[in-house]
């Protein structure tokens, strides 16, 4: 009973991390700004006078723009689960987001004992162009000591960032070689990219991978795609696991890359029933070709466009399990404080006429927000048989397959979550004040090597993993025989592909973590059903 109790523990700790992330994309969801503003929306009188009356009268110290915010909190739960409201001290990391650069220097870091440590050095960065490298550590800020004094991570961002051009004086010491050096770093614009993995899985297998749809993801998006035509791209994975959204614009942008012209994309009805439709220029770059699109439940919004339109149009083979589930459409409100709300304004349907909204009761956010955890307790996550669709929100697409409306995008293929998942949480969540020490400390011992090597000798090389595994073992104490063959080799690529990302970037990640993919090999062996199963045609009903 005890082992069943900690199992239960640990699961919810499991869901509580992947909610987080799901909280993320409803802040991520909406339309292009147009440059809305409250200052044309009159206020009503009695609210001004209260606020003013508790301003000049209250008997104690309060904090009025604090009463606004759960005010506004107050009346957004009462909406639908995707209106929000973005406080001032949010909002700035959201807007750095959605345009796709920031001011900065361009490192990842977080607190090692009591001293920051560069984690990753972003690509073509101030900090990678001035010579800083994965697990250096930040001893002083402009001579301010900023190490062994507990300093907190906020004020150490906010110190990082700065105006365009201004330079900052660091100290920095890298324990691979012992040695401690000063560095001067010009502040710059640094990229966000939406795009952060584009290769090619085998000769003619290409792979992209969005991550969210920002004002830069059709650019970044056409940048990878003839990068990868160059290299021989004849069929195409896109990668939409995880994206919760963005902007209403990029999504239509990607979609009319995949279809002729004249074909629908979608179209959205507001409050007056006012029908706005989006079809293919016919100006795209990849409307012929094979076409496998990844989904699975946090993918979101503008991706479950692209999703919808895709498979509306018979254009490509959605591979995976049901989508998040939202169809509504948000307008951004940017507020005099410099805080923001965005507030839904219409519905989106897919070319078929069905609206992937799942349903929701106003007022219960918690409930909305916890169906990650049904779905696992239900077992949608890993059986087709567990997956529940409405006969009555039957639709058709192009060729007359039958889709269904009213709870996300049900995938052509579906392909289970894998079962060792939560044991890997579990690790991942018993490792994660541990892991980024045994990979620094890994480096250390292993530097010159590392340095040495090219990108792809990482990628392909077959004694990192093994020997990250066995010191991960050395550090944590543990034995092998703690882990079953498929495990150990799950661990592994786990550990390779994140040492990867620190050393090369999240292009290698993906790589590396496409290898023990089950959605992957379904693409690349199509009779191996073992981790898959077709959902057409033998999905149950439920009315």
């Amino acid at each position: 009973m005890k082992k069943r109790h900690i199992h239960l523990v640990w699961m919810l700790i499991a869901t509580l991390l992947t909610l987080a992330g799901i909280y993320t994309g409803y802040k991520l969801s909406f339309r292009q700004p147009a440059g809305m503003s409250l200052k044309n929306i009159r206020q009503t009188n009695k609210v001004d006078e209260l606020l003013q009356f508790i301003r000049e009268h209250y008997v104690d110290q309060i904090d009025v723009d604090s009463l606004v915010d759960r005010m506004i909190n107050d009346i957004m739960a009462q909406l639908d689960p995707h209106s929000v409201y973005i406080p001032k001290k949010e909002s700035a990391s959201v807007r750095e987001t959605m345009q796709g650069n920031f001011v900065g220097l361009g490192v990842e870091f977080q607190m090692d004992a009591d001293t920051f440590t560069v984690l990753r050095v972003i690509p073509h960065s101030p900090a990678q162009k001035a010579g800083i490298r994965p697990f250096d550590q930040i001893l002083c800020i402009d001579r301010d000591t900023v190490a062994g004094k507990n300093v907190p991570l906020d004020s150490i961002v906010n110190r990082l960032k700065g105006p365009l051009d201004s330079r900052i004086e660091l100290c920095v010491r890298r324990p691979a070689r012992d040695s401690v050096f000063r560095v001067r770093v010009r502040r710059d614009k640094v990229p966000l990219t939406s795009v952060p993995a584009a290769f090619m899985i085998n000769d003619t297998l290409g792979y992209i991978r969005l991550e969210i749809f920002s004002e830069t993801t059709h650019d970044e998006f056409l940048r990878a795609l003839e990068r990868l035509k160059k290299q021989g791209l004849r069929v195409l994975v896109l990668d939409l696991r995880g994206n919760s959204g963005g902007y209403l614009k990029q999504a239509g942008l990607l979609a009319d890359e995949f279809l002729p012209a004249g074909n629908l994309i979608f179209y959205t009805k507001n409050h007056d029933k006012l029908i706005r439709k989006v079809y293919a220029t016919g100006r795209g770059e990849f409307e012929e070709g094979p076409l496998y699109v990844l989904i699975d439940e946090n993918t979101a919004s503008a991706a479950e466009i692209v999703a919808g339109a895709l498979q509306d149009n018979d254009r490509a083979t959605i591979i995976g399990r049901r989508s998040f589930g939202k169809g509504l459409v948000q307008e951004e409100i940017q507020l005099k404080d410099g805080s923001m709300m965005r507030i839904t304004t219409a519905r989106y349907y897919t070319p078929s006429g069905r609206c992937i909204q799942r349903p929701y009761r106003k007022g219960h956010q918690v409930e909305y927000e916890n169906d990650f955890y049904k779905r696992y307790a239900n077992g949608e996550l890993f059986s087709r048989d567990s997956i529940k669709v409405n006969d009555s929100l039957q639709f058709r697409t192009k060729k007359g397959r039958i889709v269904f409306g009213g709870g996300g995008i049900v995938p052509d293929i579906f392909v289970p979550l894998d079962k060792n998942y939560l044991n890997q949480s579990y690790e991942l969540i018993y490792l994660r004040h541990t892991l980024n020490k045994i990979l620094r400390d890994y480096v250390r011992l292993h530097y010159d090597d590392l340095l040495n090597l090219t990108r792809d000798q990482y990628v392909h090389s077959d004694t990192i993993p093994t020997g990250l595994f066995r010191f991960m073992l050395q550090r944590t104490g543990r034995d092998t025989t703690d882990y079953p063959p498929e495990r150990v080799r799950r661990f592994e690529n786990f550990l390779h592909a994140v040492l990867g990302r620190n050393l090369f970037g999240t292009d290698v990640y993906q790589q590396i973590r496409l290898q023990t993919d089950p959605m992957i090999r379904r693409i690349l062996h199509p009779a191996d059903t073992t981790a898959e199963t077709p959902v057409q045609d033998s999905i149950p009903h439920a009315s």
